[in-house]
């Protein structure tokens, strides 16, 4: 018990900032890495302040929680919601770790509907969705450029080549439609997945879910799949108006920033401030600099890859143009 309550003290007196990528389709964030720790740190009564990150829309280190010299990043030890167990900062999980049922949902939720989402974004839509979740800022030719290059790293990812497209699109929908019908009947009229109570699987799922009811357009297939289950979606609805809208009303105003998040002292969310304190930022002068030195570079890299990407394109359309010529071509 004392242990607890010290535990409990300690969480109260730090000063969490989560950094996230905008908000956007009605969403405090609509990145399928960003809400999920968003609503894990929420299910977990962690108070937060909450930072929005508008540069590197490619990368991985977003999102990342930060506390004084704490700083877990996406892509370090299997990720925040990780870190925060392991460190004893937020765990829902403890009581489950053990059971085999809950290992083997986590796994599908991550896996099956982590790769149906991600398809439905990059590959399977035309990327107006990417566009506003990850790079609603940039202009049109470097957007062209990140969708293209994520496009193909996902496609890699999944398995995807030209000859096995529709295969594996198919097997995609297919494991989707799998996962919503056994999640579906192991909620029932629950409020959570395991013993009525949230833990991680509730964050990675509720988080989908929300996404594709609302990121996704309604013309979707992994959209129309999930609306036939009933109980799914009264589940998303629940939650985001407790998680989410209720908490809007009494929660600061975030603050987008172009570079690294620094946040005050604070006791509690009225608190919260935006204004860096002296000491913190000395003690992070080296990382600043160096965010300050990628980002000076970021738009010019980014223009390279345009050039490259077209230079690439004119190189692949005289291919064809002299497979034609030597009788290659396809026949009508």
């Amino acid at each position: 018990m004392e242990e607890m309550n010290t535990e409990n003290n300690w969480r109260e007196e730090q000063n969490f900032t989560l950094v996230v990528r905008k908000p956007c389709f009605g969403l405090p964030t609509a990145c399928p890495s960003c809400l999920p720790l968003y609503l894990y740190l929420k299910f977990a009564q962690l108070p937060f302040h909450l930072d929005f990150s508008s540069i590197y829309p490619d990368s991985d280190q977003i999102p990342y929680i930060e506390s004084g010299d704490y700083v877990a990043y996406n892509n370090e030890n299997g990720g925040v919601i990780e870190s925060l167990k392991k460190d004893g900062i937020a765990d829902l999980d403890t009581e489950f770790k053990s059971v085999p049922e809950w290992i083997s949902t986590k796994a599908m939720v991550s896996s099956w509907l982590g790769d149906a989402i991600m398809y439905e974004i990059w590959v399977g839509s035309d990327g107006s969705s990417a566009k506003k979740i990850y790079y609603p800022d940039l202009p049109w030719p470097i957007g062209k450029v990140l969708f293209w290059k994520q496009s193909q790293t996902v496609m890699l990812q999944l398995g995807i080549t030209k000859d096995n497209a529709e295969q594996k699109e198919e097997e995609i929908y297919n494991r989707a439609k799998i996962a919503y019908e056994a999640l579906s009947n192991r909620l029932g009229e629950q409020d959570f997945l395991f013993e009525n109570r949230p833990s991680s699987v509730d964050a990675i799922f509720l988080a989908h879910v929300l996404l594709t009811l609302q990121a996704l357009p309604e013309t979707s297939v992994l959209r129309n799949s999930l609306l036939e289950h009933g109980n799914l979606v009264k589940y998303a609805e629940k939650h985001k108006m407790e998680q989410i809208e209720a908490g809007s009303s009494s929660s600061s105003v975030p603050q987008f920033q172009s570079g690294p998040s620094s946040s005050a002292p604070r006791k509690g969310p009225s608190n919260w401030s935006s204004k860096p304190k002296s000491k913190s930022k000395r003690e992070k002068t080296k990382e600043e600099k160096t965010f300050r030195k990628r980002a000076k570079y970021f738009v010019a890299a980014q223009l390279v890859s345009v050039l490259l990407f077209l230079t690439f394109m004119n190189r692949s359309d005289d291919e064809v143009e002299l497979d034609d010529d030597d009788g290659y071509g396809y026949d009508d």
